[in-house]
């Protein structure tokens, strides 16, 4: 894990996001610290090699804001009493890990309320996050709900759905927001240009700007109030360059932890497109 702070040096990166185990699996193994001679389950909990090279690495870049994205499996809006409850146990499970490690923000989906209803799923994805903190002591690290595209049954694409979210939970101060632009764009909400001063004004009224601890930087495939989540290199989708202007340039977002999580290729010039992504981020400063 620790190779991605070093591919970030390498890119020009000052922070990074990373998985601290697979995203595509719900991992419950209740913080447990194995050393490498120890018995390993099939999702393996971090080793005293992986957390001693991750916390060394971040302190010889100077990554401060580090960020971890818990498992696209976790759903604490789902319906389903099993899923909720493995969900539950996942999410904590990642809180401890990013806690080991010493990452201070964690970057979670919501959830799908899989047919329940709006209101059902903020009520559940509350619920859930108040056993998760009963279960696991406060720390350092702050749970940020990411806004969502809306595809499907997802909550999370109307500000106002994370807000009423960290209302209704008990320890609103465990609790902050991840703004993805590409989601933003694709559940509707236009920052180009002339209209940002608009948008970061409703923000301020819906959230307050303060709860905003992680930015996804993505250009977007699909158009404005499409709902549909498909990324895109910066600049080459339907945000366009100067729709990124007021994110790099405003001072609101000067200290905060920026992320691209766009598709991981080779450019035609032959170089990483996180380079060419991060030069095009920079150029508008």
């Amino acid at each position: 894990m620790y190779r991605a702070i070093l591919e970030a040096v390498r890119l020009g990166f000052q922070t990074v996001q990373v998985f601290t185990g697979n995203p595509r699996q719900l991992s419950c193994s209740q913080g447990q610290l194995f050393t490498k001679n120890q018995q390993q389950r099939e999702s393996p909990p971090l080793t005293l090699d992986a957390v001693f090279q991750w916390q060394s690495e971040c302190r010889r870049a100077r990554f401060e804001k580090t960020a971890s994205h818990a498992s696209y499996l976790i759903n604490l809006a789902s319906p389903d009493e099993a899923l909720w409850r493995r969900s539950i146990d996942a999410y904590g499970e990642e809180l401890r890990r990013c806690s080991l490690l010493g990452i201070p923000y964690c970057v979670i989906h919501p959830g799908c309320h899989m047919g329940g209803g709006e209101q059902f799923g903020i009520s559940r994805v509350a619920a859930a996050l108040d056993e998760v903190h009963s279960n696991v002591p406060a720390g350092s690290v702050l749970t940020c709900l990411e806004s969502t595209a809306g595809q499907g049954s997802s909550i999370g694409h109307r500000l106002e759905h994370l807000a009423e979210i960290i209302e209704r939970v008990g320890s609103p101060n465990r609790v902050g927001v991840c703004l993805d632009t590409a989601h933003l764009f694709a559940a509707g909400y236009d920052f180009r240009e002339h209209k940002y001063s608009r948008f970061v004004a409703d923000l301020q009224r819906i959230l307050g700007r303060s709860r905003v601890k992680v930015l996804h930087l993505n250009d977007s495939k699909k158009p404005l109030g499409s709902r549909v989540d498909r990324h895109e290199h910066i600049g080459h989708g339907l945000i366009g360059l100067t729709g990124f202007r007021p994110f790099v340039r405003d001072s609101i977002w000067s200290d905060m932890p920026k992320i691209l999580e766009t598709p991981k290729e080779k450019a035609p010039d032959g170089r990483d497109w996180d380079e060419v992504n991060r030069e095009s981020l920079t150029s508008l400063m």
